[in-house]
């Protein structure tokens, strides 16, 4: 399938260096991280929520799980998880559970928990199962220097 337009489009308009990654077509931001020999806290992975007000981009590492309370007291809104229909709708240009962790590219509001702030290199799901975007740090903190940012994930 190839990295998604709407990503490859994004990046090349923001003007930062990347490197498209090939691996085996895996099912999970944790199983990526073990084909690539990469850890999994660099690895940026998107939970898509929502509810009457909207989506929300959740983006935290492969290692963590968003903590839904932390982000219903911060925020004041009772989010739940999207649902797969709905991901295919909007982002129609990526496979089913390979959602880029960059909600501006689709127009989507984004949160970032500090733990992906900081890291020399991060990585990202391409819109596909077999391919990883890899950044360096400042360049992805520049993509999403406009997202709020908190500590709302846990490590698993």
């Amino acid at each position: 399938m190839g990295i998604a337009i709407t990503l490859r489009e994004y990046l090349d308009s923001a003007d930062v260096q990347y490197d498209v990654l090939p691996h085996v077509h895996t099912g999970s931001s944790s199983e990526t991280a073990q084909a690539c020999d990469i850890s999994g806290d660099q690895i940026a992975k998107a939970v898509i929520l929502e509810d009457e007000d909207g989506y929300l981009m959740a983006v935290v590492p492969a290692t963590h799980r968003v903590d839904l309370g932390v982000l219903h007291q911060r925020l004041n809104r009772h989010i739940g998880l999207a649902t797969e229909p709905e991901l295919e709708d909007l982002f129609m240009d990526c496979e089913p559970g390979a959602v880029p962790p960059l909600g501006q590219a689709y127009g989507i509001q984004v949160m970032i928990d500090d733990s992906l702030c900081g890291l020399d290199d991060v990585y990202l799901e391409a819109g596909n199962h077999s391919e990883l975007i890899h950044l360096k740090g400042n360049d992805f903190e520049a993509l999403v220097e406009d997202a709020e940012h908190g500590a709302f994930s846990h490590h698993v």
